[in-house]
């Protein structure tokens, strides 16, 4: 009887060449598992069922674990403006640990031998299946064919096609992540630091009208998206994806990550993800307005050190759970609308609508008026607010 071995299967090319390997060259009954984090419409499911079943796998089976990725993830991120080196909001990198979570259970519950991944030797998805593997399932062995035989995906492409495997070959020279909180594309151009990804690389093509602008409306809720232009909606899941719905037609969202990886060395991945920085944004704008300089001082510190924990999957690090109830604590008076304008490559967060908006004309106009002290407040203010540096000088300033 052959041995069982779960590999975490996405439909693309590394995996793809690791179903038909697993099962023709190591003898093993193949069960292919997608962990979906909300990235992939009823029709994309379809097409990676029928790619699964038609590369021999023993069993398939599509998990969905958008909700729990929401949960437990997604809205920390909200809550803390996580967006890494100021740029990428996290996505493909925060994603894994939930599909990491769920494959293990998995094979855990079908009592399998193998786990295994489609993850390179020289990225950071490695090393968070494997630790993630190592904590929830540390009895079952990890098979990484990609890594192991050091392939590059033209390797890959020329086995598929020696083994009579049929694959949109052109396709397959981009290496596409779809989730819930965004799209990362790897391909000729990521593996060097002067070029872009060209227009037909991005999976969302632009298609609204030249110089045309949309207005929206978010609705957040102690720090949670809850409503699109006054439809609330049942769960952060359907919230984000109504407003990728909307947003992702103007092409915003798009950029290049720079950064470095787990292992050590500079990765470059592009990628678009037109609702998380739209919500990112608009959430930030109004924290601005609602919270306190030493809030936002500090929500900068630990989301900071948060995100960057995240990316390199030490989710299960104690310290996380603490983070995320300071970054939860913070969140009590972030409630209010914010008006943002979508454009063809770009947005623009307007302004905010708060009952908790701290900007109130009752307390003076910054630059304008002051309504709240008089003029020799301010001089006495100013005149104590500086002493320690009048002290400092008068003590060092002649030496």
């Amino acid at each position: 009887m052959s041995k069982k071995v779960v590999l975490a299967f996405s439909g693309g090319l590394d995996t793809s060449y690791s179903a038909v390997y697993l099962k023709r060259e190591m003898g093993l009954e193949v069960h292919a598992v997608l962990a979906d984090t909300g990235g992939f419409s009823a029709e994309e499911l379809e097409r990676i069922r029928e790619r699964a079943e038609a590369l021999g796998v023993a069993s398939y089976r599509a998990m969905d674990v958008a909700d729990e990725y929401y949960d437990k993830q997604i809205r920390y991120m909200v809550y803390g403006n996580v967006l890494k080196n100021g740029t990428y909001p996290i996505s493909v990198s925060s994603e894994r640990i939930s599909q990491a979570v769920a494959v293990a259970e998995y094979a855990k519950k079908i009592g399998a031998d193998y786990l295994c991944h489609g993850s390179t030797g020289a990225g950071n998805d490695q090393v968070r299946f494997d630790m993630i593997w190592g904590i929830i399932a540390p009895e079952i062995k990890i098979i990484a064919l990609i890594r192991e035989k050091r392939l590059t995906r033209e390797e890959e492409i020329a086995y598929l096609k020696e083994q009579g495997v049929d694959f949109d070959f052109k396709k397959a020279e981009y290496s596409i992540n779809q989730g819930l909180w965004g799209t990362s594309i790897g391909g000729r151009e990521t593996l060097s630091s002067g070029e872009t990804l060209p227009e037909e690389a991005y999976p969302t093509k632009m298609t609204a009208a030249a110089g045309s602008t949309r207005r929206l409306t978010l609705t957040f809720e102690r720090g949670e998206f809850v409503a699109l232009d006054g439809v609330r909606f049942g769960s952060g899941v359907e919230a984000i994806r109504a407003l990728a719905a909307v947003a992702a037609p103007y092409a915003i969202g798009r950029d290049m990550h720079v950064g470095d990886t787990i292992i050590g060395i500079k990765g470059r991945v592009g990628f678009e993800a037109a609702a998380p920085l739209v919500i990112i944004k608009a959430h930030h704008t109004l924290e601005k307005h609602v919270l306190g300089k030493w809030q936002l001082f500090w929500k900068d510190q630990v989301a900071a050190f948060y995100g960057n924990w995240l990316h390199e999957g030490q989710y299960f690090d104690p310290v996380m759970r603490d983070m995320e109830a300071f970054l939860e604590s913070s969140q009590r008076t972030v409630t209010g609308d914010v008006f943002v304008d979508l454009h063809p490559y770009r947005f623009v967060v307007v302004g905010i609508d708060s009952p908790h908006d701290l900007m109130g004309g009752a307390f003076g106009a910054y630059g304008e008026v002051m309504s709240d002290w008089s003029a020799s407040d301010v001089e006495g203010f100013g005149r104590i607010f500086g002493l320690q540096n009048v002290i400092w000088e008068r003590v060092n300033g002649q030496k």
